[in-house]
């Protein structure tokens, strides 16, 4: 008579083991240092014996690892630095509150408590009399003087919000343009104005900015000098 064999069977648990580990981690796209080793012990234990994991080639693939886990350190610490900059920016830039200071524009803003605007114009060269145009926010010119650049550099220039016809011109936004001859040839100059520091913001691009009154917001970075009136 016959007798049956009964075989019995047995499930290997480690590899069962490892992948229950792993997909009990939250599938966030991203592989932490844990996961990795995870990952690394389980290919050595299921290893084939005959044909071996090729040292090289393991040192490699955790050299990668430790560079790139190196590089995501490196930029959670420049984005914590620049945090902190921002921040250093705008505590700098809120001490310029009710201060007046030189932007990179020809537009300033007068009202009937200040009525005058200074200025700096910036030349290469040495110019006798520079022209002054002052024009209001429709573009129409509404004032013409001269100023001395003999010295050339930084030259001081102020308006004092009056007409050609000496009457006071109306709150509001002025351009100051200025031209001179520069080697025989007339060319416009560079003019740069003192505005008022109304308030202060910040700016995820730009960092720190101060609002100008009646110009608008310009970067701390921009500021070219700060004036005590």
């Amino acid at each position: 008579m016959a007798i049956g064999s009964v075989t019995s069977s047995t499930t290997d648990t480690s590899s069962t083991s490892a992948t229950d580990s792993t997909a009990k981690k939250t599938n966030n796209n991203s592989l932490s240092q844990e996961d990795f080793f995870a990952l690394l012990s389980a290919q050595l234990s299921m290893q084939d014996p005959s044909n071996p994991v090729d040292n090289d080639q393991m040192i490699s693939q955790m050299a990668s690892f430790s560079t790139v886990d190196g590089i995501n350190k490196l930029n959670d610490e420049i984005t914590n630095l620049n945090t902190v900059m921002t921040s250093s920016q705008a505590l700098q830039a809120s001490g310029l509150i009710g201060q007046k200071v030189l932007v990179p524009s020809g537009s300033a803003y007068i009202s009937a408590t200040e009525p005058t605007v200074r200025g700096v114009i910036s030349t290469t060269e040495p110019i006798n009399a520079i022209k002054m145009s002052v024009e209001d926010a429709s573009g129409q010119v509404v004032r013409t003087f001269t100023v001395d650049g003999s010295n050339g550099g930084n030259i001081d220039v102020e308006w004092d919000g009056l007409d050609d016809s000496g009457n006071t011109m109306a709150p509001g936004t002025y351009t100051l343009k200025a031209n001179g001859v520069v080697d025989g040839v007339s060319e416009d100059l560079y003019v740069s104005t003192y505005g008022h520091v109304s308030s202060v913001s910040l700016n995820s691009t730009t960092g720190a900015v101060v609002n100008i009154r009646g110009i608008g917001g310009v970067s701390l970075s921009d500021v070219l000098a700060v004036s005590e009136s």
